[in-house]
């Protein structure tokens, strides 16, 4: 039992190692399990009835694998997926994401953050749920992506083409005063030193990778989940899609995990990790 993971943490595709990280260094005991659904990617251009069918495989699939608590590493799929699997899984333990408009309400000074996010969380319920609890008194200005995932999954986090993209969104941003700029996809923060470039050092980049990890912590912690400091931890990854640009943000992270392995969608909709 001892190779049985203990998290399960799913994305899109490549986006979420970037709590993967976070997690890890929290929680450097722990074994985890990651999926990414490169072959589904990006989730923020697809309907919320099929995100919540993809969300749903995976949690079964991690379930089957022995996770005991699954975190949803992907902002698009915890606006679509987080209540209703909480509701079909009453027994699991789920942690999900939200854009990290609080913390950049609490350090603005002009009074005016910014968001990047996928179409899909920028339009969802849930976005609209935080700025309404926590940025009563704050301008938000909300700025979709399109297009941005499909460049980070490429792996063209540095090319003039991104910086292009990415100086198209956030220099209007920066026109009407920002001051903290929210990145509100987990794939994000892999292009954010060019974000940092572009925005400058008057604007405070902040994504929630760590306030996540920390989630994640708590939880284990209250289910007496948490490994024995003596264990040594683990990350094992899946892809539906390809496994070269896996392996290269594994590197761009510091994350030395095992080869990453195959993840195949089924005809009934299930998912088979291989």
């Amino acid at each position: 039992m001892g190779t049985v993971p203990r998290i399960g943490i799913f994305d899109s595709g490549i986006g979420g190692l970037t709590v993967a990280a976070a997690i890890r260094q929290a929680l450097p005991q722990e074994r985890l399990l990651y999926f990414g659904d490169n072959a589904h990617v990006p989730y923020g251009e697809r309907t919320n009835e099929e995100i919540l069918g993809f969300s749903e495989g995976i949690v079964n699939a991690l379930l089957g694998k022995g996770c005991e608590l699954i975190v949803i590493a992907c902002n698009t799929a915890s606006a679509a997926a987080l209540i209703p699997l909480r509701e079909r899984m009453p027994h699991v333990s789920f942690v999900g994401m939200e854009p990290a408009v609080k913390p950049a309400v609490e350090h603005t000074r002009t009074g005016v953050v910014g968001v990047l996010a996928t179409i899909a969380t920028v339009q969802g319920k849930l976005f609209a749920s935080v700025v309404e609890r926590f940025a009563k008194d704050v301008e938000v200005i909300r700025q979709a992506c399109p297009g941005l995932v499909k460049q980070i999954e490429a792996g063209e986090f540095e090319t003039p083409k991104t910086g292009e993209m990415l100086r198209g969104w956030i220099e209007p941003m920066l026109a009407r005063n920002i001051d903290a700029l929210v990145l509100g996809c987990t794939h994000y923060p892999l292009v954010r030193p060019l974000i940092e470039r572009i925005a400058g050092p008057g604007v405070r980049v902040i994504e929630p990778s760590a306030a996540v990890a920390r989630r994640v912590v708590q939880l284990m912690a209250e289910r007496g989940l948490t490994a024995s400091g003596n264990e040594s931890g683990s990350l094992e990854c899946y892809t539906s899609g390809d496994t070269e640009c896996f392996n290269l943000v594994l590197q761009r992270l510091g994350l030395d995990g095992s080869p990453v392995r195959q993840g195949l969608w089924q005809a009934d909709g299930s998912l088979k990790l291989l």
